[in-house]
C-alpha cells in the first residue's frame, strides 16, 4: 500500500471510543479524510459536525458520516462497534454478543482483496482480531487488534510514577490478552539500560512492588469504568499511535494483537507480543527473551483464549448476501456504542 498526501480513516462504530478515535486523529493532523459509519446515524451525524465545527483550528480535513461501503477505499478500518463491558464482566463474556455483529458487518466493509488495513479494536480483541482473519479468510498481517498497547502505557506509567522519570524513557511491554491473563514482562523493562531494580537502588527509590503495580495494569479498566463508566481516551490515544505508525510507515514497535506462528511455540490464536508496525500492517514478530514464569504466564494467556475459540463457530464467510440474511443473537442489540478498554 502506498500512501500520499491523501489518507483516509475509516471508523465503524461511533461510540465513546470511536469518537475520542477520530478527534485524536483529527487534531493530529494524520488524515486527511476521515469517515464515520454507525448503526446510529444520528449519534454519528452529532459526532461528525460537533468534530466538523473545529476546522478553523485545525489542519484541513473532510469529516462525515458515511455508510459501510465508505470503507472499501480507506487505508485503515478502525472497527470500534459492538456492545461495552458492564460493571462485574470481563472482556471474555462479550464474545457471543460481539461476534454475532462482527459477522454481520465484517463482509459490508472489507474483502480478501482488499488493501486496507483492518485495526480491530472491539473486545475481546483478541478473539475478534483472530475472527476477522478466520471469517474473511485475510492476510494475518494486514488485521490487527489494538492488543496491549494501552497495556503497556499503563504499566510504563506505573513504572515512571514510582521512579520520578518520564514515562516515554521507560521500555516495558505486556504481552499476551488484553485482559485478565495479561503478562507484565518484568524481565526487559528497563530505564536508560538499567533494569528497573538496579535504577531504583541507584537513585535511591523505594523498592517496586512488582505484583502491585502488575495487579494495577490489570486491574486499571476496572477502577476507571468503576469511577466514570468507560474508557476512551487513553486508548483513543492508542489508536491514533497505531494508525500514525501504519500511514507513516514507522517501523514502530508496538504490542498489537495478530495471528501468531510459533512464537514460543504458540500457534493460531491472537495474541499481544512485540511487533513491527509499518504500511504493509504487523510486518514481523519479535521473539522477546523472557523469563520462564513470563514464558509460562503467555501459554496460560494463550490457553485461555484458545479455550473461548473452540466454543464459537468461526467458519468463512462465503458469500456477504448470505452472511447479511443471517439473523443475529436473539439477545444481542444495538444501542449506543461505548467501550472498555
Amino acid at each position: 500500500m502506498q500512501f500520499g498526501d491523501q489518507r483516509k480513516v475509516a471508523i465503524v462504530g461511533a461510540g465513546a471510543v470511536g469518537a475520542c478515535s477520530a478527534y485524536v486523529m483529527m487534531i493530529s493532523g494524520l488524515v486527511s479524510e476521515l469517515v464515520l459509519v454507525d448503526i446510529n446515524r444520528d449519534r454519528a451525524e452529532g459526532e461528525a459536525m460537533d468534530l466538523a465545527h473545529s476546522a478553523s483550528f485545525i489542519k484541513p480535513i473532510k469529516i462525515y458520516v458515511g455508510e459501510y461501503e465508505d470503507c472499501r477505499d480507506a487505508d485503515i478500518i478502525v472497527y470500534s462497534a459492538g456492545l461495552s463491558q458492564k460493571p462485574g464482566e470481563t472482556r471474555l463474556d462479550l464474545v457471543s454478543s460481539n461476534l454475532g455483529i462482527l459477522k454481520e458487518v465484517l463482509p459490508k466493509i472489507i474483502d480478501r482483496e482488499q488493501d486496507s488495513i483492518l485495526l480491530m479494536v472491539t473486545n475481546p480483541v483478541d478473539i475478534l482480531t483472530y475472527a476477522a482473519i478466520k471469517l474473511m479468510e485475510l492476510p494475518p498481517k494486514r488485521v490487527i487488534g489494538s492488543g496491549t498497547v494501552l497495556d503497556s502505557s499503563r504499566f510504563r506509567y506505573l513504572i515512571s510514577d514510582h521512579c520520578k522519570v518520564g514515562a516515554q524513557n521507560i521500555h516495558a511491554y505486556v504481552i499476551g490478552e488484553h485482559g485478565d491473563t495479561e503478562v507484565p514482562v518484568w524481565s526487559r523493562a528497563n530505564i536508560a539500560g538499567f533494569s528497573v531494580e538496579d535504577f531504583c537502588i541507584r537513585c535511591g527509590h523505594p523498592h517496586m512492588d512488582i505484583e502491585l503495580i502488575s495487579s494495577k495494569v490489570r486491574r486499571a479498566a476496572y477502577e476507571v469504568i468503576a469511577r466514570k463508566g468507560a474508557t476512551f481516551y487513553a486508548v483513543g490515544l492508542a489508536i491514533r499511535r497505531i494508525c500514525q505508525s501504519i500511514l507513516r510507515d514507522e517501523n514502530t514497535i508496538l504490542t498489537v494483537s495478530g495471528l501468531l506462528e510459533d512464537q514460543y511455540g504458540i500457534k493460531d490464536v491472537c495474541l499481544s507480543l512485540p511487533s513491527v508496525i509499518n504500511r504493509s500492517g504487523r510486518e514481523r514478530v519479535l521473539d522477546l527473551p523472557i523469563a520462564k514464569n513470563e514464558e509460562e504466564a503467555l501459554h496460560h494467556s494463550a490457553e485461555t483464549i484458545k479455550s473461548i475459540q473452540q466454543q464459537v463457530d468461526l467458519s468463512p464467510l462465503e458469500a456477504p448476501e448470505e452472511t447479511l440474511s443471517r439473523k443475529l443473537p436473539q439477545n444481542v442489540e444495538f444501542p449506543q456504542f461505548t467501550g472498555y478498554h
